[in-house]
């Protein structure tokens, strides 16, 4: 977290912010949903959300589609089938005080365009901290079961679920014909309790929290330790399903137990956000005796037909938010603080703690992010630290106990050369953190390429992590993203390494096999583009298609910026091709320079070069709800009548179209409303179809 707090913030010192941010923040992500090993707290994690945010709020803009109010998790690991969720499971927004939860509750009255007196109920519900799931239905019976993953792919833990007893196998009464259930697997302490004093026994790892131990059982391969484990699941929630089931959420609860689910009986109606605010503090109160771990609670508004409207933005639906409770504090020896080097050579310090308890786990590390949070907080070693955690992994450093600070403690100085090479490392002007000059001869930075390039959310392939990355490296087996397609020329060297043999090096191969066909979005992301994170390396998929096209259009766009690399122009100053990759939506010509910098060294090409000779690229596919407008691009324009400007984008993007904030050749159809402006006029140029609010609504259904 920069010290530079956001109102002082310029354009160019936000947006790169805002990459930092989107990049530490899918890797806790990752760590979070699919490793079950965090390594930062709760409210840590929570605190680079909010200041995301908050970026986002000053700067609209400059939202990235790659930002973390557009993404949530990590895709699921490999030991498990995986299942397209034909609803996303996505995340909630977080509310951290009264204030922020009375903001919420303004923003949907503003969405729906309520009027002063219009009542909006919200259900309250306890936030169960445990494993996100689905449980499909079809004609009543439960024919399938997965894990959240990463919103849209999920773990198929069907047998496994089938021994939870809170989980009915069939539904009785008025069922819809497909029904997907969402819930909550969590454990509760006396089972938590019992389970570690059996592992103890046995000799085994204990688990750190209830949280780490439901998911550990629910991914079990053999159900039937998962069965032993004592499991329990909280209903709350639909995906699809072929009818609606009820006029309210309220009434949508009560369906559910009335089908044999079990349904938090802590949970209430509230009249208003007042009554909210209430039950909040009452589930702090209650929170230490209920048995099972909570973090918070949800809020939802209880008319399904005002959910339907209000729909989702990025990741999270607008119509319910999650309300978090304080973090826990205590105090510890701050030992030293160390640098790590990262991916693209940022140097980034973090704290050695003298182990602590805190929240039911011990911890001994905490990230520091940068010189700047250091130096505002004062953090020196040797103090004595106050940490905080919300959560089940490791603490935030809050400050130092100024009256235990040891006489001779020195303040940090920030190491000017590369802990690793001894390259020299810079701190450019207008940004957080301090960066190794050493590039590609620099170890960490190369293989920290390497590591992305085949991790869970790239190219996911089992066993090229950290340390055998590092070790073919030193090898000279692996220098570049291609050799690893190229290993099996190896095969004989492979086997003779220590604690090898034909085996390892066969369950490698074969891995690696299996991923010469990868998805265009997934192989984007894999080649580490500074700024190009997941959701922005899915938008360039769609846009583009194929890499043919992408590397044609990219190239071109390397000859128009080269025209006018020292000028602050609009994009289409610039010309066509690079206008056109900055109207894929949350793309701004300081991440198009970068995309387009990437294709202008050489050495980059010819790595692509390389793959595609090793690999079958996949175009992506059309969107699942196809629709008059999947695939269009459509610019609103003007005031609609029906519905606000917020509201009409929301649909258009649930419906498959991209929707752009201003009208090129590519465009294909304006919406326009009263007092429309420059954007009709374009529009009237280009001989582009221009649409009334009421012939849109015609359009795409009403």
């Amino acid at each position: 977290m920069t010290e530079k707090p956001v109102d002082k913030l310029t354009k160019s010192e936000a947006e790169k912010e805002l990459a930092r941010l989107a990049k530490e923040i899918a890797g806790h992500d990752r760590r979070y949903y699919q490793e079950d090993a965090p390594t930062v707290s709760d409210a840590e994690y929570d605190a680079l959300r909010q200041r995301n945010e908050a970026i986002e709020a000053r700067f609209p803009g400059l939202v990235r589609e790659d930002s973390p109010s557009k993404r949530v998790g990590a895709a699921p690991v490999e030991r498990f089938g995986k299942v397209t969720h034909r609803v996303p499971m996505l995340s909630l927004g977080n509310a951290f005080d009264d204030d922020d939860v009375k903001d919420f509750v303004a923003r949907m009255r503003r969405f729906l365009n309520l009027r002063d007196h219009d009542k909006v109920e919200l259900v309250g519900e306890p936030k169960i901290d445990g494993l996100s799931i689905t449980l499909r239905y079809e004609k009543g019976n439960f024919v399938q079961g997965a894990t959240r993953g990463d919103g849209y792919e999920g773990e198929d833990v069907t047998t496994n679920l089938r021994t939870i007893a809170d989980i009915p196998h069939t539904l009785t009464g008025r069922v819809p014909d497909v029904i997907d259930v969402r819930g909550e697997v969590y454990m509760t302490h006396d089972a938590f309790k019992a389970l570690n004093e059996s592992r103890e026994k046995e000799g085994e790892a204990l688990f750190a929290n209830p949280r780490n131990a439901a998911a550990g059982s629910l991914r079990q391969l053999d159900s039937r330790i998962t069965a032993r484990r004592r499991l329990h699941c909280f209903a709350y929630a639909w995906g699809e399903a072929t009818a609606n089931p009820a006029p309210t959420h309220w009434e949508f609860l009560e369906r559910l137990r009335s089908w044999g689910f079990k349904v938090n009986p802590l949970i209430e109606l509230c009249d208003g956000v007042d009554e909210a605010l209430a039950f909040h503090r009452k589930m702090g109160e209650r929170r230490a005796k209920l048995g099972y771990d909570i973090d918070g609670v949800v809020y939802k508004v209880n008319r399904i037909d005002w959910q339907e409207r209000l729909g989702f933005v990025s990741r999270a639906p607008r119509w319910a938010i999650a309300h978090k409770f304080a973090a826990e504090q205590v105090q510890t020896l701050l030992k030293e603080i160390q640098v790590s080097v990262g991916r693209t050579g940022a140097l980034t310090p973090f704290a050695v703690l003298e182990p602590v308890f805190v929240g039911g786990v011990t911890v001994g590390m905490a990230t520091l992010h940068n010189e700047d949070d250091i130096h505002r907080k004062d953090i020196r070693a040797g103090d004595t630290v106050i940490v905080q955690r919300a959560g089940d992994v490791i603490p935030q450093v809050v400050g130092p106990v100024l009256e235990k600070r040891p006489r001779g403690a020195k303040p940090f100085v920030m190491p000017n050369r590369c802990p690793d090479c001894n390259s020299l490392a810079v701190r450019e002007a207008g940004e957080a953190v301090w960066r190794c000059t050493g590039g590609l001869i620099c170890p960490t930075q190369a293989v920290q390429r390497l590591v992305h390039f085949c991790s869970r959310d790239a190219f996911d392939i089992e066993g090229m992590g950290e340390k055998h990355v590092a070790e073919f490296w030193e090898e000279g087996l692996v220098r570049s993203p291609v050799d690893i397609f190229r290993l099996n020329r190896h095969r004989a060297k492979l086997a003779e390494r220590e604690g090898w043999g034909e085996r390892s090096v066969e369950k490698l191969l074969d891995a690696i096999e299996r991923r010469r066909n990868i998805a265009f979005a997934r192989f984007i992301y894999a080649l580490g583009i500074p700024q190009v994170g997941q959701a922005t390396a899915g938008w360039i998929a769609r846009h583009y298609r194929t890499l043919d096209t992408w590397r044609a259009q990219m190239r071109a766009a390397v000859k128009e910026r080269a025209k006018h690399s020292d000028e602050q122009k609009k994009p289409e100053a610039v010309g066509e091709a690079y206008a056109d990759l900055c109207n894929i939506t949350g793309i701004g010509m300081t991440m198009a320079d970068d995309i387009v910098g990437f294709f202008a060294e050489a050495h980059n090409t010819a790595i692509l070069d390389d793959l595609a000779k090793e690999l079958t690229i996949v175009a992506p596919v059309a969107p699942a709800r196809a629709s008059p407008v999947s695939g269009k691009t459509v610019v609103f324009t003007g005031t609609l009548e029906t519905m606000t400007r917020q509201e009409a984008k929301s649909r258009a993007e649930a419906l498959g179209a991209k929707v752009a904030g201003s009208v090129s050749a590519k465009t294909d159809y304006v919406v326009v409303g009263a007092d429309a402006g420059s954007k009709a006029k374009k529009a009237t140029e280009l001989n582009i179809p221009m649409l009334s609010e009421e012939e849109w609504k015609m359009l795409i259904g009403g």
